[in-house]
């Protein structure tokens, strides 16, 4: 027997076995040409989803919203964004991922509202109104000439500082995000439980199986509000997430989300509901296991971000998008990290490369020159659908969709907050003189790191706009629509697309040893191959991946291993092609 054979005694759940679709709404399908994705657009795709063999829908925010930050600024948790569609269509689409067999989960964004939620504007109305202290204000500091200044030192992730001054009541307001974001009070026990009412009641008891956890370990802040350490001495704000992530309080604030709210819910074929947090600043497993541990009951699964991190500065700093080169060997132990850490625990984990906040996966961790986007995309996805934990694919992955190309003005395309405030203040400490080189390089990062490219339409045709929309698109089409769509594929069989559908047969009918086998790395410290075992009690199972576009030794497979599958439609005996991937498996 393995010695990893500790890991086939992980409880079984449906939502262990699932992979899991991440729908953006507003680039996904629009179905009345206004240029904004929406529900009854997804409707209309239903059956695609379904189509792809994947077992759960997660839709991102479509709440009411500004859209200041594309729905991470919720107005009201009980309305749908008006472009998007009604309380009633995503009822609809309840109905029908069930009907198909599929569950639905929701985005839940509740470190921080809109400065447009009723909530707030009560808050902010003045100093002893009932919900003031359901946000964090507080007054402000003077430096020895007199001169106003914030609270405290700290600097935001979307760049700029994390306190925002209100004239009103000439007090300053928390935001850890955009200053049109602050943050809820989670120390105040009413502001939670209307939380609780109106961001997952309200949509739980409609049928929904379950939430995407946004930030979920920013809910406890440290609130002395002590100021940051300088270490940027050129700056007066300063990376401060000490200070607000898995904070004092963290651990009691989920469990009591799961104990008085989500424990008390089923899904539609009566299974418990799921919870996936977004888990970020938290490099240590132990610090990660205190969140998913099943008798800790706080979250079933996270996010951790390592693998769509590399390459960047940490976030908060304003080296985030200074891109730095990374090799093989880094994303490897990544990988292996967060395989291994869950064996003989009550843990579990999750399996991605791609999600709304990154650069496609081709244009990162493959090439997407026209020769190797297929193969790239094809040799993901093997190397992906084969890890132990909870898969989850983001829109347009399954074909291979790329970066937007270098040549389009980031001032003109690119829509995202982030981006536009990374990019604004490149360009303002470049021109000064502080940094001169600093524009140029936040370019580059941008290039090929920014959140924007994930959100450019989805690419359904080669009509206008790639058949997103028949109206004007919010962000512009890709060039490439023609080349890469999904209609295409779909009569293709050796497609990207139908390659996905392939992976995703292959990931359920050998589940024991895909989804709940032991991860052991091979081979750790070459540059071009990433290659594993993964064990279950007798099975087994070798992946190997070339990363490179030049041809690279086939690794020993050992006896009675035969091919299960190969991201090339014919193999070579003695050598992985360029960006090939292939899995062998003894049966």
């Amino acid at each position: 027997m393995s010695p990893h054979a500790e890991n086939s005694t992980h409880k079984r759940v449906w939502w262990k076995e699932a992979t899991f679709y991440q729908i953006y709404p507003a680039s996904f399908k629009d179905s009345n040409g206004d240029g904004w994705g929406d529900i009854p657009g997804i409707l209309e795709k239903i059956s695609y989803i379904a189509s792809l063999g994947v077992d759960a829908v997660w839709l991102s925010p479509m709440f009411d919203s500004p859209q200041i930050d594309m729905g991470y600024d919720v107005s009201n948790y009980e309305g749908v964004y008006e472009p998007y569609g009604t309380v009633e269509d995503v009822e609809k689409l309840i109905e029908a991922c069930h009907k198909l067999d599929m569950k639905l989960i929701l985005d839940l964004v509740v470190n921080h509202t809109s400065d447009q939620h009723a909530w707030f504007k009560e808050s902010r109305s003045s100093k002893d109104n009932p919900k003031r202290d359901w946000y964090f204000w507080k007054p402000a500091r003077y430096d020895k000439d007199g001169n106003r200044m914030p609270p405290t030192n700290w600097r935001s992730y979307f760049a700029g500082g994390t306190w925002t001054w209100d004239e009103h009541t000439q007090e300053y307001y928390l935001h850890l995000y955009d200053k049109t974001q602050p943050d809820l009070n989670w120390e105040n026990e009413n502001c939670r439980k209307a939380i609780y009412d109106s961001a997952m009641r309200f949509w739980l008891d409609k049928g929904i199986d379950g939430f995407r956890v946004d930030t979920v370990n920013k809910y406890s802040k440290v609130t002395q509000f002590p100021d940051a350490p300088i270490t940027d001495p050129s700056s007066d704000i300063q990376p401060a997430a000490q200070f607000w992530c898995n904070g004092p309080r963290i651990h009691e604030f989920i469990k009591e989300m799961n104990d008085d709210v989500l424990s008390k819910y089923r899904t539609y074929d009566k299974k418990p509901v799921v919870t996936v947090g977004e888990l970020s600043l938290t490099p240590e497993p132990e610090g990660v296991m205190k969140y998913v541990s099943a008798k800790a009951k706080e979250l079933d699964m996270i996010f951790q971000f390592d693998i769509t991190h590399l390459g960047q500065g940490p976030p908060g700093c304003d080296n985030k998008y200074d891109f730095a080169e990374w090799k093989l060997p880094e994303m490897k132990r990544i990988v292996e990290k967060w395989q291994t850490f869950i064996e003989g625990t009550d843990g579990w984990t999750t399996v991605f490369c791609e999600n709304h906040d990154n650069g496609r996966s081709v244009s990162r961790f493959g090439s997407d020159a026209p020769e190797w986007r297929e193969a790239s995309a094809k040799m993901l996805a093997l190397c992906f659908a084969a890890q132990t934990g909870t898969w989850f694919l983001y829109q347009g992955q399954e074909i291979g969709m790329v970066n937007a190309p270098k040549n389009w003005s980031i001032e003109k395309e690119y829509k995202d907050v982030e981006s536009q405030n990374y990019w604004t203040e490149a360009v303002r400490v470049s021109e000064q003189g502080i940094d001169p080189t600093r524009k140029k390089r936040i370019a580059s990062g941008l290039q090929l790191m920014a959140r924007d490219h994930s959100r450019l339409p989805f690419q359904w045709n080669s009509n206008v706009n790639g058949g997103f929309s028949t109206g004007t698109p919010w962000m512009r089409a890709h060039d490439l629509f023609k080349e890469i769509n999904a209609e295409a594929q779909e009569e293709d069989a050796d497609s990207v697309l139908s390659f996905y559908k392939r992976a995703l047969r292959l990931r359920k009918e050998h589940k024991d040893v895909f989804v709940y086998g032991a991860f052991e790395l091979l081979d750790p410290d070459n540059d071009n191959t990433f290659v594993y075992r993964k064990t279950y009690e007798e099975k087994t199972a070798l992946v190997a991946t070339n990363f490179t576009s030049v041809a690279q030794p086939l690794p020993q497979i050992g006896s009675g291993m035969k091919l299960l599958a190969s991201s090339y439609s014919k193999t070579v005996s003695d050598r992985l092609q360029p960006f090939e991937a292939r899995i062998y498996i003894d049966y």
